[in-house]
């Protein structure tokens, strides 16, 4: 699982940095913007999924939770390591909720499904961006 889940959060980043590279005409200012999606992915979303959650913590938001983490790769692929280690227990009451949806076959299938379409949406995006552009 552990493989699967790393090839395709690989093939993730590599279709967002095609799109990234093909929406800017220059190789440092691609690169930057590359990095840069990478950083948000990776740091920052968490840090504003975590703002949200203590400033709405009077309101019950754990299902929309769980619609928040398919906004990020990283945080799919994060929760189905932590669900196959069995380790979910850690995560505490969110875990219970993730565990609830995402232990399940159809919450298996889902992430998958939602990893794709991170892979097939800025694949094609780039795709159709690069056929129209003038070389």
């Amino acid at each position: 699982m552990m493989i699967l889940i790393g090839c395709l959060i690989s093939v993730v980043f590599i279709a967002l940095a095609f799109l990234c590279s093909i929406l800017t005409r220059d190789k440092a200012k691609g690169i930057g913007f590359a990095i840069l999606t990478w950083l948000y992915f990776a740091l920052l979303f968490d840090g504003l999924v975590l703002f949200l959650l203590f400033q709405l913590s009077e309101y019950p938001i754990e299902k929309a939770m769980v619609a928040v983490t398919a906004l990020s790769p990283i945080d799919l692929a994060r929760i189905q390591i932590l669900l196959h280690l069995d380790v979910s227990a850690m995560m505490g009451y969110t875990g219970a909720i993730f565990k609830d949806f995402f232990g399940t076959t159809v919450g298996l299938f889902a992430s998958f499904g939602l990893l794709l379409l991170w892979v097939i949406i800025p694949f094609y995006l780039s795709l159709r961006k690069f056929i129209r552009k003038d070389l």
